[in-house]
C-alpha cells in the first residue's frame, strides 16, 4: 500500500497532458469575417451570426442582430441565458430597465418576455434549451433549439453556396 497519495497517483502534468492528448479539444477561433460564419435571417428583421453549438447540451453562442424597431417575439427560455451588448440597446416590453452597450444581461428559465430594439442592437447570447415562442393567446407556435439553429445555418450556406464551418460544432 502506498504510503501517501503522491505515490498513487502519476504526477498531475503527465496525467494532464494524457488526459487531454485522448480527449481534449483544440482551441477553436471564429474570426468576424463573414466566411468564418455569415449573418443569417433568423426571424424578419432579426439576423443571427452562430459562433458555437453544442448539441450534447442543447446549447448555443451567437450574436442577435435586431434591426431599428425590430422585435423578437414573446418567448420563453427552458434554460439560462446569458448576453452582453455589443453594440446598440434593446429592452423586453415587460420590464423597465434598458440593455445598453457593456450591459451583461442574466436570464432564468420560465419567464414570457418579448425583445425590442427601438433604434438597433447586437448582442452576444449564450443559452441553453429550447426558447419556445407564443402568440397573443398563449399557444405555442415556435420552438428554437441548436437543431433548429444549425439547420438555420446548414440551409443558408447550402443555399448561398456558401461552405459549412466544421469549427462551429462542439
Amino acid at each position: 500500500m502506498p504510503d501517501s497519495v503522491a505515490e498513487t497517483y502519476r504526477p498531475v502534468s503527465e496525467s494532464l497532458a494524457y488526459v487531454f492528448r485522448e480527449y481534449g479539444r483544440t482551441d477553436i477561433h471564429i474570426g468576424p469575417e463573414d466566411a468564418e460564419s455569415p449573418w443569417v435571417e433568423l426571424l424578419p428583421g432579426v439576423n443571427i451570426r452562430h459562433l458555437q453549438f453544442d448539441v450534447r447540451r442543447n446549447a448555443w453562442t451567437s450574436i442577435i442582430w435586431v434591426q431599428q424597431g425590430g422585435m423578437i417575439g414573446r418567448h420563453r427560455h427552458r434554460g439560462a441565458v446569458d448576453g452582453y451588448v455589443v453594440e446598440g440597446s434593446w429592452k423586453y416590453l415587460e420590464y423597465d430597465w434598458v440593455a445598453t452597450v457593456g450591459s451583461f444581461i442574466h436570464e432564468s428559465p420560465g419567464v414570457i418576455h418579448t425583445l425590442y430594439s427601438e433604434h438597433g442592437m447586437k448582442t452576444l447570447f449564450t443559452l441553453c434549451g429550447p426558447l419556445e415562442f407564443y402568440d397573443d393567446d398563449d399557444n405555442l407556435v415556435l420552438v428554437h433549439d441548436a437543431f433548429y439553429l444549425i439547420d438555420n445555418y446548414v440551409q443558408h450556406c447550402k443555399a448561398n453556396n456558401l461552405p459549412i464551418n466544421p469549427k462551429l460544432f462542439l
